[in-house]
């Protein structure tokens, strides 16, 4: 009766590790190297940090800058969407880049587990990663405030 019960309950455990798995790799760390690939195959960059940020180090060219965090570490994640929307739908790939990778790394996971964005990549390294690896920055759209 238990092997019986085993049997039966196996399949659904593996599928059930399976989705969930799936799910979790949704996210995927993307070096400077493959942002630099994934960008020229057309894939958009949001930068999500704050304006002042932006102002310090400069953008990566061609990247929407999207804050999501304030200043204060607030955020409006419906705002965001409907912002996020005019760039990417959730069947298309985005990478997602902040300072260290830290809050990119939260943002992506909303985005693949909430808000379910079939192909995120994170840009780990952020942007500080990509200044220090020598990789250029632009001021380029940074006249004002966004």
């Amino acid at each position: 009766m238990i092997m019986n019960f085993y049997k039966c309950t196996q399949p659904i455990i593996f599928l059930a590790m399976f989705v969930v798995n799936t799910a979790l790799a949704d996210v995927k760390n993307a070096s400077n190297e493959e942002i630099i690939a994934l960008m020229k195959a057309g894939v958009p960059l949001v930068d999500v940090r704050t304006y002042k940020e932006w102002k310090k180090t400069g953008i990566i060219k061609d990247s929407y800058l999207l804050t999501f965090f304030d200043q204060n570490g607030n955020s409006n994640v419906e705002n965001w969407m409907h912002e996020l929307r005019k760039i990417a739908s959730k069947d298309q790939p985005i990478i997602i880049l902040c300072r260290s990778g830290r809050r990119s790394g939260v943002v992506s996971n909303i985005l693949s587990e909430k808000m379910q964005y079939s192909k995120v990549y994170n840009a780990n390294s952020g942007i500080l990663g990509w200044i220090n690896s020598g990789q250029e920055t632009t001021m380029e759209g940074l006249s004002s405030e966004n």
